[in-house]
């Protein structure tokens, strides 16, 4: 089992969190079978009247759970599977008293992720892994009326190279590439649209769409991928030492900023990580991030 606790957004507000809290056995078979509940408190909002006035202050939150399972598919590639309710309550209790405010309700739908691993250990000083992952595959939503969205979905890619220095050190360093697969938002040249209107898309037809449909272009399309790279130094298989650094687009979102990280085990059954965000500009709203993540081996045998 593991348990995450994410401050969010601290340097704005102090009311904001993500929560995570999962699990997985694996069977007689070799099968897994997991589950998992992430929750994202976004706090208390004040929300406002078409003229300005204050309607309350109401509490926002998100949530997904879902259950997992993964098999092996040969002795070197294996897939992994979620299916997962998700529920987005952006409007919290709030409830208007008229016309379009009183129709507002809850986001709700239901989800997939596939993923493909493929590791190959040899006897090489160094041994490679490979992972594909489509994210979120699921239909539009809608907070009510008649307006409809797409939920994030995501196709990330990435490998990992590992030293085993001996049979209780290694190093490893990771790099891994992310693509939003939801139409790009449109340009208007002399009041026309020039690429993808996101409302005559279909939620299908906007994840393979979203691979040419930018405005721009194939560069534009290369903006929408961010970059993560990463490297880990295990120590006597009990401490961990980590870091790493993320990029993405000044066109899409401007995020850029340092990991670094601390890892211990005891006794091989339990595990305690650390994790601090450093961004790379000046006046972040990410600064100061920090996650904490508690692990437990229940069924673990002590070495």
């Amino acid at each position: 089992f593991s348990l995450s606790y994410t401050p969010w957004l601290r340097n704005l507000v102090n009311d904001m969190a993500l929560y995570n809290i999962s699990g997985y056995s694996v069977s007689k078979k070799n099968l897994v079978f997991g589950f998992f509940l992430n929750y994202f408190d976004q706090g208390m909002f004040q929300a406002t009247l078409d003229n300005g006035t204050s309607a309350g202050n109401f509490n926002s939150n998100e949530f997904a759970m879902g259950i997992s399972h993964a098999r092996k598919l040969s002795s070197a590639l294996s897939l992994g599977m979620n299916l997962k309710y998700i529920n987005s309550n952006l409007l919290g209790n709030y409830q208007g008293s008229g016309g379009v405010s009183s129709a507002l309700k809850p986001a709700q739908t239901v989800a997939a992720d596939i993923s493909l691993f493929y590791a190959n250990k040899t006897s090489d000083p160094w041994n490679y892994s490979y992972a594909l992952t489509l994210s979120n595959i699921s239909g539009k939503v809608t907070y009510g009326g008649s307006e409809k969205n797409f939920i994030p979905t995501n196709l990330r890619m990435g490998m990992a190279a590992t030293h085993e220095i001996d049979e209780l050190n290694k190093l490893t360093f990771t790099v891994d590439f992310n693509k939003l697969m939801v139409p790009t938002p449109p340009a208007f040249e002399n009041g026309q649209i020039v690429g993808t209107d996101p409302a005559t898309v279909s939620a299908i037809g906007g994840i393979f769409g979203s691979l040419f449909d930018a405005p721009d272009g194939i560069s534009e399309e290369i903006k929408e991928v961010t970059t993560s790279v990463g490297a880990e130094y295990l120590f006597n298989n009990s401490f961990a030492l980590r870091t790493g650094y993320f990029h993405e687009s000044e066109m899409k979102g401007n995020r850029k900023y340092f990991t670094f990280g601390l890892g211990f085990k005891m006794d091989q059954k339990y595990g305690l990580d650390f994790a601090y965000l450093v961004p790379s500009g000046q006046g972040s709203p990410l600064a100061n991030t920090l996650r904490l993540t508690l692990i437990a081996g229940i069924n673990q045998p002590v070495r």
